[in-house]
């Protein structure tokens, strides 16, 4: 037995200290993924609005108590499990029925999720006929906590033609080079997609949850700095994904206690915070989903049960069967995800859902909003 842990030990100090054995490495910049779905659906050439959906699957686990949430000590998943919260996350998108959909958290190939692609799933399932996908946590074997060979990342789906699509990588948080090795990639996937004679910009992101160096903060300013670019040019995009961060306006933060986060989470689940300035570029300079004034409505001190709430992580309500009344009731309890473009008019007023209708699918729900074409 000692001899199987010091040939592991040796092995993945090689892997840290010279080459990429276990595949885990990515440039700094290249192609994404892309995918077709096997039957191809009719789009329309000009259509007066675009809608669209950002979401964080969480890699089809739905409401499953994984060991990094905090709470449980799950790690691997059946296949059977797996399809049906994939083919559930496929119903809802074909309900809401959006033209284009920014996805988080989707695996590809990997064992905790049974080696499903769910890129693929998904598309063969609605309406979606192109994809493009780029992985920010891969590695051919994972080492800890069972996880072995992992495939995960950001994926944009089109109903039209994606024309190009590109990963951009994004700083790494500062961690001992053993645990960086294993870790994740956070990345932009940047794409075009092609709408009759025009052509639409999209973006996706999803920033760091666990730093504790101010690496969130410089991922979100890296992702500002594209879509600048984008604008300096005249270029239309949409842009979004799961920023890990509140709005600027937000009553409750971290600093005040969020009061979902167990008493003995482990220093590798801390958040590093939940600052109010993260994203006040994004809103000064561009159009988002929802705006401030509307935010604010409903939200109130130490109350989490704004409609505008997009994530969760303890979800302990009356009608469960291991509800626990010496626990504060919790479901959505902050805003993460977002849209935001830079065309002249904006949204269509009035058009903006978050669905938190979804709370058995994920630990975050999807946010839609239309764009007038």
């Amino acid at each position: 037995m000692k001899k199987k842990y010091l040939v592991l030990i040796i092995v993945i100090s090689l892997a840290v200290s010279s080459c990429d054995i276990f595949n885990t490495n990515f440039d700094d910049l290249e192609d994404a993924r892309m995918y077709e779905a096997k039957v191809l659906t009719d789009a329309p050439d000009n259509p007066a609005t675009l809608k669209i959906m950002t979401w964080n699957i969480k890699f089809g686990g739905a409401r499953i108590d994984f060991f990094f949430d905090g709470w449980g000590n799950e790690v691997l998943m059946d296949e059977e499990v797996v399809e049906v919260n994939t083919q559930n996350i496929a119903d809802y998108i074909n309900e809401v029925d959006p033209d284009i959909i920014l996805l988080q958290e989707l695996d590809i190939d990997s064992k905790r999720s049974a080696y499903v692609d769910q890129m693929q799933y998904i598309l063969d399932a609605t309406d979606l006929n192109y994809g493009a996908y780029a992985s920010q946590w891969k590695a051919d074997f994972v080492p800890s906590d069972g996880l072995g060979r992992m495939n995960s990342g950001n994926a944009i789906m089109s109903r039209w033609e994606i024309t190009d699509a590109v990963r951009i990588a994004l700083p790494l948080i500062d961690q001992d080079g053993l645990t960086q090795y294993f870790y994740l990639r956070r990345n932009i996937l940047k794409t075009k997609i092609q709408i009759g004679d025009e052509e639409l910009q999209v973006l996706n992101i999803h920033a760091a949850a666990y730093s504790k160096d101010g690496t969130k903060k410089e991922q979100i300013d890296i992702f500002k700095g594209e879509l600048d670019d984008l604008d300096a040019e005249g270029l239309l995009f949409v842009a979004g994904g799961d920023f890990n961060a509140i709005p600027p306006n937000s009553v409750n933060w971290l600093e005040e206690g969020f009061p979902d986060r167990p008493d003995d989470l482990g220093e590798d689940y801390e958040v590093e915070d939940y600052a109010i300035t993260d994203m006040v570029e994004f809103y000064a300079d561009y159009h988002p989903d929802l705006s401030l004034d509307d935010y604010i409505l409903f939200e109130e001190a130490d109350d989490y049960f704004s409609p505008y709430y997009t994530h969760s992580i303890y979800i302990n309500l009356p009608f469960e069967d291991n509800y626990d009344s010496e626990i504060i009731d919790i479901d959505w309890n902050r805003k993460l995800d977002y849209l935001f473009t830079n065309y002249e008019t904006g949204w269509i007023a009035g058009s903006n859902e978050t669905h938190q209708d979804t709370r058995q699918l994920s630990d975050h729900c999807p946010v839609t909003v239309e764009l007038e074409w």
